[in-house]
């Protein structure tokens, strides 16, 4: 626990009496890869990125496999990917500091852009059928993430209003939008 405070701390998440600080509460919000993706909304990495943009990179979050296939991205992606690496070095790093036993390296090396041509080309409305072909990973996998993308894609949305940038919270729902169609959100057979 102490450890974790630690870091929290030195991020200003907490002061130095416990109080919940504004990241804090931004943290609250989000299920899981809190630190990550707190340290990204307010470090504007997703600021300029378009909605697809967004969800593509945000797909590293809920992606847990390697994969054969290169993805083939945008540049704007390439830097974003790049500054979500950089972040997560930069927390990885600290929390180690801090005396948390993981290397920087395992804290970056959870964090996989696998499916972000995937994601990418499925919010930009490419068929289902021809995403199957960009990727290695099993269709039902890709299904799954893509619906969990869609979760940390509204906790992005109220992350954003308690910080007070509408401006990326019409962005994440325009991302989640583009990602709720067709067979990746129909209901399954098995829940009726």
């Amino acid at each position: 626990k102490i450890l974790g405070a630690l870091v929290l701390q030195s991020l200003q998440y907490i002061d130095s009496s416990g109080a919940v600080q504004l990241k804090g509460r931004v943290a609250c919000q989000i299920s899981s890869h809190e630190l990550l993706l707190t340290e990204l909304l307010f470090e504007n990495v997703l600021s300029p990125l378009a909605p697809e943009e967004s969800a593509a990179l945000l797909s590293c979050l809920v992606f847990t496999q390697n994969t054969q296939t290169e993805p083939h991205i945008t540049s704007t992606l390439k830097e974003g990917i790049d500054r979500v690496l950089s972040v997560a070095q930069r927390i990885g790093q600290l929390q180690r500091d801090c005396g948390i036993p993981q290397t920087a390296e395992d804290f970056v090396g959870q964090f996989k852009f696998g499916l972000t041509e995937v994601v990418y080309c499925w919010a930009r409305g490419m068929p289902f059928a021809e995403i199957a072909f960009l990727t290695d990973v099993q269709e039902g996998t890709v299904v799954r993430c893509i619906q969990r993308l869609d979760e940390v894609l509204k906790e992005v949305r109220s992350a954003a209003r308690i910080v007070g940038d509408s401006v990326l919270g019409s962005k994440m729902e325009r991302a989640s939008l583009a990602i709720r169609r067709d067979i990746v959100f129909t209901a399954s057979l098995y829940t009726h």
